[in-house]
């Protein structure tokens, strides 16, 4: 509390109490949280100055996290049924849609130049996340994801009826619509002992979304996600 009382960001910190439900300790943490990749003067300082390896280190958390609040939660589920329920609680829009909840929309430091795409949001989530279990541990880390994202923003039984597997709905489509589809991996991009996948949808030989990620399927399936979204308002 001292701290927060002393700290030149105060209305950053204040904002993150109402988010985190405690004093964060280490404002750097999530000040580089709130750090889009746009805001690197080169694409070698994107790993070290944006929120990337934050985000990476909280979708491995989440993922955990939630596997096994599902695994309690459905006891007589099978594999399959928990799987898909992980996929959804995890996807990009469901992401995006809570982290919008939050207000983090609002705190992203990110450059006005166009970077407004359908995941950044989302990713400062799962960023926001890296920064808690840096700061705190594990066992807070597993609090904020239980107790302040999915107590306050998800609806299990809502969450059960949503569709998500946009990868499958798309190669439906493009089959019933004679459509040729093709999803292209357009870039590998290492950093350490990471690899990042940049997926490109290629329908009838044109590009329609990119998308961005560690796990190529889940690259996959935002991308996928994307041209579904662009579908809804105009003719492919």
């Amino acid at each position: 509390m001292l701290r927060h009382l002393l700290s030149a960001d105060k209305k950053f910190s204040s904002s993150l109490k109402n988010i985190l439900g405690f004093y964060p300790r280490n404002l750097a943490l999530y000040q580089m949280a709130f750090r889009h990749k746009s805001m690197a003067r080169n694409s070698a300082e994107t790993a070290k100055m944006s929120n990337e390896r934050l985000e990476f280190l909280g979708d491995a958390l989440l993922n955990a996290v939630v596997a096994e609040h599902l695994f309690r939660r459905f006891p007589y589920k099978d594999e399959g049924f928990l799987t898909k329920m992980r996929s959804k609680a995890v996807s990009r829009n469901h992401l995006n849609g809570i982290a919008i909840k939050m207000g983090l929309q609002d705190m992203l430091n990110k450059d006005s130049g166009g970077y407004s795409g359908s995941s950044i949001y989302g990713n400062a989530l799962e960023a926001l996340i890296g920064s808690v279990y840096m700061d705190s541990g594990f066992r807070k880390a597993k609090s904020f994801i239980l107790d302040r994202v999915f107590g306050l923003y998800v609806d299990m039984d809502e969450l059960e009826n949503t569709e998500t597997d946009f990868k499958s709905k798309l190669i439906e489509w493009a089959q019933k619509e004679k459509k040729s589809i093709e999803f292209r991996v357009m870039e590998e991009a290492r950093y350490a002992d990471d690899k990042t996948f940049l997926i490109g949808i290629f329908i009838d030989q044109v590009l329609k979304a990119e998308a961005s990620h560690y796990s190529k399927k889940r690259a996959e399936q935002m991308a996928a996600e994307k041209v579904l979204a662009a579908k809804e308002n105009e003719n492919l």
